[in-house]
């Protein structure tokens, strides 16, 4: 278990980084707004604040970094000596998708070791939360889930044996187990002189292992203080997406069928015979360790991963394993919710021109009708359509998970899969979230299949909660059981 730091922890007079006057502006907007930071020597500071008030933009500032289209100024900065080490908050975008996992590990580690860090990548594996497994090693970064993703990056972080490790979101899409895993890390390398900045929304973390925060809005520096400053995190007391929706009469059909779906990745196994069914108006839960197999199960009903056994069924009607077989009503009737914001979209176009090409190629909209969805799906999600107008790469990641909800919801799905979409938003942008799904559920009938591991976001909006782990038997919804994929399904409102 993580050990919380007293609050009267006091941080050390050594200023590892020093900045004055950082700005930072992209085309019509200041994202952050003449700034001074002090980062303390061999402590743990927190950058907090809402989506969209300038964490990360201040974070790879701190790096000589930017995302494309910003430009960065300041009036001072001293880090001399200083060795980073980034972790994003999108793993993806800095895995090589071409390249076996232990190929680039091996190529991080010589090259590290070049420059006299003697790092093994046994250690740096270990140190990440991951079990001693030689077959990983073997794999693509496609076949590891996002939690896993996001260790295996700190891996490839610590190889290097930097002296201030920027980490940001790194308890994102993480499972209790490893999310304690890797806050223990970040005490134990607290412990050995590291110093660490966390850039999170994840109040809980912050409590347990900062010393010392600092507080963003707006692109300002609002406060700083030790964590005393910081309020408890809140339990969530939205009511359950399905509450309403147990009042209604639904198909007799469920809205959405995984039967006996077997799946995996080239000779690894993932899926064996799983069962899963979802009514019209009702919320699902999937839930389980990083690695489990949820968001392959997802991608299986969305059509983004054809099964090797089993079927997929939308309203009690068979479709296609795969979703370039189907249907152009069944592709529209699926939207898919990634973890990965960010790399959902293309980085070329603007978010708008995104947004409105669903309900144009898949709902036959006119581009008057396109825009008027669009606007409707935006501020469903509290975003302003200026930020919209911009590329993806000039959003936070709270913003471009908002997004990547507005764009389907834009094309009217009546099955939603939404994989840990809450976790980069700050507690109001996850609570609006939340809110606009339960309302969904409810007011269009909504089948929808929620994947976290949040424990609060699931009590606060599932009707039942499958949990996907080993040893046991396959339970429907009926109660009965069937040899296959391990899961346990119960009815969230006796949870």
């Amino acid at each position: 278990m993580t050990d919380t730091l007293p609050a009267a922890a006091s941080a050390p007079a050594t200023t590892a980084i020093r900045v004055r006057g950082l700005t930072a502006r992209t085309l019509g907007r200041i994202l952050v707004d003449g700034i001074d930071l002090d980062i303390p020597q061999g402590v743990v500071t927190a950058l907090i604040g809402a989506s969209g008030s300038g964490k990360t933009t201040t974070a790879l500032a701190l790096l000589g970094e930017h995302r494309p289209g910003v430009e960065v100024t300041t009036t001072e900065v001293h880090a001399d000596g200083v060795r980073f080490g980034y972790v994003p908050q999108q793993p993806s975008s800095v895995l090589n998708p071409a390249l076996r996992i232990g190929t680039v590990l091996g190529d991080i580690a010589r090259a590290a070791h070049r420059h006299g860090h003697r790092v093994s990548v046994p250690d740096a594996l270990q140190r990440a939360g991951f079990p001693e497994n030689p077959g990983m090693l073997r794999r693509y970064p496609h076949q590891l889930s996002g939690g896993q993703q996001q260790r295996l990056v700190i891996a490839q972080a610590l190889l290097t044996d930097p002296t201030c490790l920027i980490l940001d979101e790194p308890t994102t899409g993480q499972d209790p187990i490893n999310r304690a895993a890797i806050l223990d890390e970040i005490l134990r390398l607290r412990g050995q002189g590291l110093t660490i900045v966390l850039v999170t929304h994840d109040l809980d973390a912050v409590h347990q292992v900062a010393e010392h925060v600092i507080v963003m809005a707006e692109g300002r520096v609002i406060d700083t203080g030790d964590t005393t400053i910081v309020p408890a995190p809140a339990k969530s007391q939205s009511p359950r997406a399905g509450a309403a929706a147990r009042n209604h009469t639904t198909p007799a059909a469920p809205r959405l069928e995984l039967n006996a779906v077997t799946a995996g990745y080239r000779t690894t196994p993932v899926l064996h015979g799983f069962s899963l069914s979802i009514d019209a108006g009702e919320c699902v839960a999937l839930v389980g360790r990083s690695g489990c197999g949820k968001s392959t199960a997802a991608r299986v009903a969305a059509g983004l991963h054809p099964p090797t056994a089993g079927g997929v069924l939308l309203g009690g009607v068979p479709v296609a394993g795969s979703v370039r077989r189907r249907a152009r009503d069944q592709v529209a009737d699926i939207a898919y919710v990634f973890q990965d914001a960010k790399a959902a979209f293309d980085p070329y176009r603007s978010v708008w021109e995104q947004i409105v090409r669903g309900p144009t190629r898949l709902r036959g909209a006119t581009e008057r009708q396109a825009a008027a969805a669009a606007r409707r799906a935006l501020e469903q999600v509290g975003l302003h359509e200026q930020i919209a107008h911009q590329r993806p790469g000039a959003l936070s990641g709270g913003e471009a998970q908002r997004a990547v909800l507005a764009r389907a919801l834009a094309a009217a799905p009546t099955v939603l899969i939404c994989d840990e979409i809450t976790t980069g938003l700050d507690p109001i942008s996850q609570r609006r979230v939340l809110d606009v799904l339960a309302d969904l559920t409810r007011s269009r009938h909504l089948a929808l299949l929620v994947i976290s591991h949040d424990a609060d976001v699931v009590d606060s909006i599932a009707d039942r909660v499958v949990d996907l782990h080993s040893g046991t038997t396959t339970p429907d919804a009926s109660g009965s059981s069937s040899a296959g994929n391990p899961a346990t399904v119960f009815d969230n409102h006796c949870h």
